[in-house]
């Protein structure tokens, strides 16, 4: 093969249809556009519009907000760190971080942090530098022998009663 042979896929693309070139040509006149009106014409902006009726969007009640400060974690459970040390991934020596857990590929991308959650079994000894962990994580953490270090309040954007 070579690069002046290579094509697509038998189907893969369609030819452009050319509108308004006459009447034998299947889209001539009126060139699939029906007839007259906004729509008919170019630069056509009605998104949303409903003739005057209120619009749907604006029918509907809104709810909650989109909170600015909000901090989004990748949540990872200790079995899966665990089979990442299994499988060599991870090293017991070195802290388990963030930019660690992404090395291993346990987490897909970094975002603010990661939560570690207390699911599945941990038998190694790991020490921990993350920015929360469940209190079902810390504990099978420390009953194998490691230790974790949490950089936010278990209480961050949690409401106070006074």
């Amino acid at each position: 093969m070579k690069l002046n042979e290579i094509r697509d896929n038998e189907g893969a693309t369609k030819n452009r249809m050319r509108v308004g070139r006459g009447i034998g040509s299947g889209k001539g006149k009126t060139a699939g556009r029906g007839v007259k009106g906004q729509k008919a014409r170019s630069g056509v902006a009605i998104k949303g519009f409903e003739g005057g009726q209120m619009p749907l969007h604006r029918r509907l009640p809104k709810r909650g907000f989109n909170n600015p400060g909000a901090t989004d974690l990748n949540e990872v459970n200790i079995g899966r760190i665990q089979q990442a040390v299994d499988a060599g991934r991870l090293d017991p020596a070195v802290p388990v971080t963030v930019e660690a857990l992404h090395a291993a590929g346990v987490v897909a991308r970094v975002r603010d942090g990661v939560k570690i959650l207390g699911v599945g079994e941990l038998s190694a000894k790991l020490t921990f530098e993350v920015a929360r962990a469940s209190k079902s994580a810390v504990a099978a953490i420390e009953k194998a022998g490691g230790s974790v270090t949490q950089s936010l309040a278990a209480t961050d954007g949690a409401v106070a009663s006074a």
